[in-house]
């Protein structure tokens, strides 16, 4: 099967709150279409994950990004401008990064 890692789960960068989360909406969304998602947010994994348990969490970047076919940056959280997507090359399974927020160089 296909396997996305979800990159960002709070409604903005800087909280913790998933409430209305259109990141969460998007990764839910893949899930029910059949893909394994794995996601990762540097503050909000707790409520994410009390909120849609269904989901897989790491706080991990290259173990979120572990053998993804697609990689989808959804809250533009500042760790993820430091994230050199050749980098990830070796971990995941298709280099296929799809930026949402426009915030990456």
């Amino acid at each position: 099967g296909r396997r996305v890692a979800v990159l960002g789960a709070s409604f903005k960068p800087g909280s913790d709150d998933v409430r209305d989360s259109p990141a969460l909406a998007v990764a839910e969304s893949v899930r029910q279409e059949g893909a394994a998602v794995r996601v990762h947010d540097p503050q909000a994994l707790d409520n994410a994950r009390a909120a849609l348990p269904d989901l897989t969490y790491t706080l991990d970047i290259p173990k979120a990004c572990e053998q993804a076919d697609l990689l989808l940056h959804l809250t533009p959280w500042p760790e993820y401008r430091q994230i050199d997507p050749g980098g990830l090359a070796p971990v995941v399974r298709r280099p296929v990064l799809l930026d949402a927020r426009n915030s990456l160089d």
